[in-house]
């Protein structure tokens, strides 16, 4: 077992490790397995509070910093990244239940937003705008926001922890990070000794490792943090939006998703079912831009799906550790309930099972579903898991109105012989992303990511994290005298 895993359980709050002082512990578990790999004391309301005035403290010098010297800092961060990647891996496998894939996918994504991260310091530019005063000059500039909370996930902790957290840094904000609790140390003080290792300052990036059943809302009401960066499900971001509207505080929500892989029926059938396949079942589906619905023109349906059931199969269901797995397991006990729950749910709701997997404590084998009633709430909620529906359709009319028949609007793939016939179809449906000729889990540095509907609310990457994580101040100067009547 990695020496992460002991050397990191701990809080990271002004630059130092230090335990907990909750009266109780955070067990992380091998999900696979179950062994146990730390125990870390939770923080309390107070140390989030040191967190987050070390944090206001550290930032005030480091806004200061000259760009090209914070951008120093991330170059570091990427080189330690690299030295140590097959050390993350083994963590990624070890707490997450991530195959050998996965973990690869996910380092990747990591090193490509640290990348676009060196750049970010750079990337602020201020204006000066006409006025129609004489002698007026309108100054336009670009700021930090300040302090920057951000609660991360735990199907892609060590990416989605840095896509905030290296930006936020980067542009000038100090930061208190939140990892989930399955997560702990990949998606929290992993990150955290990375940037130490680094040279980043001590106090501008904190790591609370803890639980609300501990602070309550304590994390996103403290008066500190002027911007909440929050990724999970849209049932919590509901709760975070509200809490922190009440508060006067920013949110940037990256939610759930119901996405759909549509094949029409010019498309290329064997490109498509791979396309499907990994759209359903990357990280064992635990994936909010997974296709939990594959739609299918009825013209091409027998084909596809004796293709796709074939193909899904195929996937190899097991240890994590092992470089021949697809599959491993998904995080917890509770996921694993909820989806055998989904199935004999949709089962005895007059569905088929085209595949039935089966479920051996975490381990939840896929599942491929058809003929579920068009009106079941099954077609509606985001599956975080290895299940899919597959629905055929009469003509493109129909697919768009089943693909925008979800609360939920994140990401989506259409497969044709016609790329404007996909750029037609994509343009037609309520969602933040959507790719022709390709799968439905994407993520790019600089093209905006973020949903629609209960999918979320703003976007990351590229300018728009700019937008994200500074804010706008004018300063005017009057270099001649302004005329007051009275």
């Amino acid at each position: 077992m990695s020496s992460y895993f002991t050397d990191l359980a701990q809080q990271y709050i002004g630059g130092e490790w230090r335990p907990g002082s909750g009266s109780w512990d955070i067990i992380d578990f091998n999900p696979y397995d179950d062994a146990k790999l730390a125990s870390i004391t939770i923080a309390t309301v107070d140390e989030v509070d040191e967190a987050y005035r070390a944090a206001q403290a550290a930032q005030k010098e480091w806004a200061e910093v000259n760009a090209y010297a914070r951008r120093a800092v991330f170059e570091k961060a990427l080189k330690v990244i690299e030295e140590r990647e097959q050390e993350i891996t083994e963590v990624i496998i070890a707490e997450l239940g991530g195959t050998y894939l996965k973990a690869g996918f996910e380092l990747h994504l990591a090193k490509e937003f640290l990348r676009e991260s060196i750049q970010l310091a750079l990337r602020p530019e201020g204006r000066i705008l006409p006025s129609p005063i004489d002698g007026k000059e309108n100054r336009l500039y670009r700021v930090p926001v300040g302090v920057v909370g951000v609660i991360s996930p735990f199907n892609f902790p060590f990416l989605l922890s840095l896509k905030s957290v290296a930006p936020a840094l980067a542009l000038g904000n100090g930061v208190v990070l939140k990892p989930h609790q399955n997560t702990p140390i990949t998606g929290g003080t992993l990150v955290a000794k990375i940037f130490e290792e680094a040279g980043l300052p001590g106090g501008l990036l904190n790591v609370v490792v803890t639980d609300i059943a501990e602070i309550g809302d304590a994390f996103i009401e403290h008066p500190i943090p002027k911007l909440i960066s929050f990724t999970g499900s849209d049932k919590v971001g509901r709760h975070v939006a509200t809490v922190a509207a009440q508060n006067f505080k920013r949110t940037i929500l990256e939610l759930g998703g119901n996405s759909a892989l549509v094949v029409l029926d010019d498309a290329d059938i064997d490109y498509a079912v791979d396309a499907a396949v990994f759209s359903r079942y990357v990280h064992q589906g635990q994936v909010c831009m997974a296709a939990n619905r594959v739609l299918v023109d009825r013209s091409v349906q027998a084909e596809f799906t004796e293709k796709f059931v074939a193909k899904v199969k195929s996937l190899k269901v097991g240890d994590p550790s092992d470089p021949s797995t697809v599959i491993g397991p998904v995080i917890n006990s509770s996921q694993a309930d909820s989806l055998k729950s989904v199935v004999e749910q949709a089962l005895a709701e007059g569905a088929t099972a085209l595949v039935h997997g089966s479920t051996t404590d975490n381990l939840v084998e896929p599942s491929v579903l058809t003929d579920v009633p068009a009106g079941s709430a099954l077609l509606q909620q985001e599956v975080f898991g290895p299940v899919v529906f597959l629905i055929p359709f009469d003509g493109e009319e129909e697919a768009v109105r089943i693909v925008n028949d979800t609360p939920y609007g994140l990401s989506g793939a259409v497969h044709t012989g016609d790329i404007e016939r996909g750029v037609h179809f994509a343009k037609q449906i309520d969602t933040g992303m959507f790719h022709v000729n390709d799968g439905t889990v994407h993520d790019e540095p600089l093209v905006p990511f973020g949903g629609e509907k209960h999918s979320g609310i703003g976007r990351l990457n590229g300018e728009t994290t700019v937008d994200a994580f500074t804010t706008q101040k004018w300063i005017s100067v009057q270099h001649k005298r302004s005329f007051f009547p009275f």
